[in-house]
């Protein structure tokens, strides 16, 4: 006998379907596999400890708002990260841009 399908299922045939037709490349990984969302589970991992717990119980959503936004910042602005040799984000960035050649085009007749 079938199972039907929920209407919910993410990776469901009419959603792929709908991916598809818009031109949309689908970022599902296989059932288990937790690649896709390697990043942005340890983003989500540090939000939580650094800031969602800590500062808990959240009486009203306008706080969790305020708070992730200045968060956010923080992440970006001030907040070391290790894996881009202690700096913020935002400074690595403007360091790359300014250490990053362009490509030279050489036009041969």
């Amino acid at each position: 006998m079938r199972r039907p399908v929920e209407p919910t299922q993410y990776t469901s045939f009419r959603f792929t379907a709908h991916l598809v037709e818009t031109g949309i490349d689908a970022s599902i990984g296989t059932v288990g596999d937790a690649l896709d969302n390697a990043l942005m589970e340890s983003a989500i991992g540090l939000y939580k400890t650094e800031l969602i717990k800590p500062r808990g119980p959240w009486k009203h959503l306008t706080g969790v708002e305020l708070a992730t936004a200045e968060w956010v910042n923080w992440y970006n602005t001030t907040r070391l990260h290790g894996e881009i040799g202690h700096v913020p984000p935002d400074e690595y960035e403007v360091g790359y841009f300014q250490n990053r050649t362009e490509p030279q085009v050489t036009v041969t007749t």
